[in-house]
């Protein structure tokens, strides 16, 4: 399986990254390119169908960190490093006949340049370094006026700049201004830690389901043995049906499965049978809850704020807490969805045809509105993988939909995407 790799950043980095990775048939580089760095932030909401986040340039991550982090993507960034503070300054010895004095520098990583310095001796050197990586508000402004003032106090000949676009507006100020140079090795490294950390992503443990069943009211003794033992008697069935461990567990009974009994609860939001069966055997109401996680401790606590959620309810209620304790349910009650509205929006917004618009309207309601994955419109259009990603694509790109998390059923294969209509 290839290794998607989203590559952000300017033209020209892109474009050595393209041809860095020419021959190598493990993976395939997707190029983000922007004009302004801001885009950086709404192009990522693009690369949904990536493995990993590769950004070339230090910008770009910046403006798009805030999203990063919330949304917990996996990137990687090329290094800003010793090496390419030697390189650079290498650069301004033998080609623009510079010394490293009297300049200012920024840089993610204040210690690089301390490094750097210390090993070259450059003690007796004034250097005035502007480190960004951990502002919490980033704004480059900041960064060119710490440049400029510097400039103005007459304490620096030039400016060191790990930004083009400092460069840039350094410039249109008549400060004297260079831009580091990206060396090869650290895109060539940057783009083999991509590979390495996708693969390591891919290989994660498979997602574990666990469920919790328990009788919504207490009954006398007797009553409660019998409805215990029916209540055995219908989890054994579904665990034989699913393939899941049925265990009991004090007053609830407790399943433990994996990708079939996760593709049980994803095929059936809308009629939950299971739930139906055992209310009518017991005669009265029950709690199901569900979780999902990478472990079993995971997904039994999941599992247990699912169980939970359902004491809010009167009659008998099931829900699914999900590894990002995201709360999906209640499931086996229809959910109404605006057909009318929807299919505007997918004729005019995704320009989907007809024919497709309806059969995504199905597929909708036969999900009850959940979230779902780009494998799910595989299976139920019954075409390639990438032929639904195309779909999505466009779905995406109308705003139809929107990224909600993302579900992992398999132990080796990359996660994979959920999405849910935004009508």
């Amino acid at each position: 399986m290839k290794i998607k790799i989203a590559v952000f950043g300017r033209k020209e980095l892109v474009e050595r990254a393209l041809v860095y990775t020419e021959g190598q048939d493990d993976v395939e580089i997707v190029p983000f390119i922007y004009t302004d760095a801001k885009e950086t932030a709404d192009l990522i909401e693009k690369a949904v169908m990536c493995d990993i986040y590769l950004f070339v340039g230090a910008l770009p991550f910046m403006y798009a960190r805030e999203k990063i982090i919330k949304k917990r993507l996996p990137t990687v960034q090329v290094a800003f490093d010793e090496y390419m503070l030697l390189t650079s300054f290498y650069r301004l010895r033998n080609m623009h006949n510079r010394l490293v004095d009297r300049v200012s520098i920024d840089v993610p990583e204040r210690n690089r340049v301390s490094e750097v310095s210390t090993e070259l001796a450059m003690h007796d050197h004034h250097i005035y370094t502007y480190s960004y990586g951990d502002q919490v508000q980033f704004d480059i402004n900041q960064i060119v006026a710490f440049h400029e003032q510097l400039w103005q106090q007459g304490k620096i000949d030039y400016v060191l700049t790990s930004m083009e676009e400092v460069e840039q507006q350094l410039t249109a100020c008549d400060v004297t201004a260079y831009c580091m140079k990206v060396p090869k090795v650290n895109i060539a490294n940057a783009i083999n830690q991509a590979k390495v950390k996708a693969t390591l992503n891919q290989t994660k443990s498979t997602q574990i389901c666990a469920g919790f069943v328990r009788p919504k009211q207490e009954t006398e003794e007797k009553t409660a043995k019998t409805q215990s033992d029916d209540l055995q008697q219908i989890l054994s069935a579904f665990g034989s049906q699913t393939h899941s461990a049925v265990l009991e567990n004090g007053d609830r009974f407790a399943l433990i499965g994996t990708r079939e009994l996760l593709n049980y609860l994803t095929n059936h939001y809308r009629d939950f049978p299971l739930l139906r069966e055992i209310e009518q055997k017991l005669r009265m109401p029950v709690d199901i809850g569900f979780g999902l996680g990478l472990t079993v401790k995971q997904a039994e606590d999941n599992a247990l704020l699912a169980l939970e959620t359902c004491q809010s309810t009167e009659g008998s209620a099931c829900y699914l807490i999900n590894d990002r304790q995201e709360t999906i349910g209640p499931l086996g009650v229809e959910k109404h969805v605006d057909t009318s509205q929807l299919y505007r929006a997918l004729i005019h917004k995704a320009k989907l045809n007809n024919e497709l618009s309806y059969n995504f309207i199905d597929f909708i309601k036969l999900r009850n509105n959940e979230p779902f994955s780009a494998n799910d419109i595989a299976k139920y259009y019954r075409v390639t993988k990438r032929s639904a990603e195309r779909t999505i694509y466009k779905l995406l790109s109308g705003e139809v939909i929107k990224v909600v998390g993302e579900e992992k059923p398999y132990q080796k294969g990359r996660p994979r995407k959920l999405f849910k209509i935004t009508i």
